[in-house]
């Protein structure tokens, strides 16, 4: 199964090195039947790219938790065996599975991460990230202002150029 992970530069720079982590809150995202039920009219690739969209999302809230870390959405795109994932939506978010176990670095397909510019509204957009999840209009338009990026696709042995140095 296709799952997308949110991470870091440098949880990136630590599944290189240890070839494998556990993603936080064992949390990844994924066409999952609740996915297709809520986006009923999106193809494949539709659905791939929302599940996608939901862990970029994920992320920023990585990075909030992380202030050293450069301020890049990455999303780790994954092939991982069924029975390491749970189809359980998370809250209201149908596309949230959960994963038992590590990620393996075998297992990563590709890796989407900002392009640096980005970095001024991804900045934002973690810093406002508390203020938007509490409704503040202003602050969900930071978030959006980061979730209007588009993430640049990695070749897996490109990942070490990304996190050799943060980027």
């Amino acid at each position: 199964m296709r799952v997308y992970v949110p991470a870091t530069l440098p949880t990136v720079a630590g599944l290189l090195r240890v070839g494998e982590f556990l993603p936080p809150a064992a949390r990844g995202y994924a066409v999952t039947p609740a996915l297709r039920e809520w986006y009923a009219s999106g193809d494949i690739e539709e659905l791939e790219y929302v599940a996608m969209t939901h862990a970029a999302r994920q992320a920023l809230r990585l990075l909030a938790a992380d202030p050293a870390a450069p301020r890049r959405r990455v999303v780790l795109a994954a092939e991982i065996s069924d029975g390491q994932v749970t189809g359980t939506a998370a809250g209201d978010d149908p596309a949230a599975v959960a994963i038992t176990g590590p990620l393996l670095l075998r297992d990563v397909v590709s890796g989407h991460v900002d392009d640096v510019g980005a970095g001024p509204d991804v900045g934002a957009a973690v810093a406002a990230l508390a203020a938007a999840d509490a409704g503040d209009e202003d602050a969900r338009f930071a978030v959006d202002e980061a979730e209007g990026h588009e993430l640049l696709w990695y070749a897996t042995q490109e990942l070490a150029q990304l996190s050799g140095d943060g980027g």
